[in-house]
């Protein structure tokens, strides 16, 4: 049996708080953002997954401006995507490394199932990285369903 707190074999009782929290390493991602503003109006078309830091010209763990669509690498390597943010303001990228989006501003990931201005350009993404299209959730009927329970009452 797990004990409270630290025990002599190593195991301790996890709190429902902490498996859904930061404890856990899992990050809840935003479901909106006031920043989307900021991305740019052609996203249909973006650099390939494998492209290397404009900077540096550093192969891995890069990032793409949603902004301006150049690529710069991650702060694991010489932190040129938050130099680019630093500089121009441009707060929104997505990592080609797990098709993530991050909100500099909003300091969090963004829910790319969940904000559909993101949905092009990861889909362009995916298919840049995998050959396939992603597989979305089916938030279209429950938007619909929640829509239609609001104009009821």
């Amino acid at each position: 049996m797990a004990a409270e707190g630290g025990s002599s074999s190593g195991t301790r009782e996890v709190g429902e708080e902490e498996f859904f929290g930061a404890e856990s390493g899992w990050v809840e991602a935003r479901t909106t953002c006031d920043h989307l503003p900021s991305l740019c109006s052609d996203l249909s078309q973006i650099p390939l997954p494998d492209s290397p830091c404009s900077r540096c010209y550093h192969p891995l763990e890069n990032w793409l401006c949603l902004s301006c669509k150049d690529v710069f690498c991650s702060r694991f390597i010489n932190k040129h995507m938050l130099k680019h943010h630093e500089e121009s303001g441009h707060c929104l990228a997505l990592s080609f490394s797990d098709l993530s989006v991050w909100c500099f501003e909003c300091d969090a990931y963004l829910d790319v199932q969940m904000i559909w201005q993101l949905r092009p350009v990861y889909e362009v993404a995916h298919l840049l990285k995998f050959e396939e299209r992603p597989s979305f959730r089916a938030i279209e009927s429950l938007q619909l369903s929640s829509d239609q329970g609001e104009g009821s009452s």
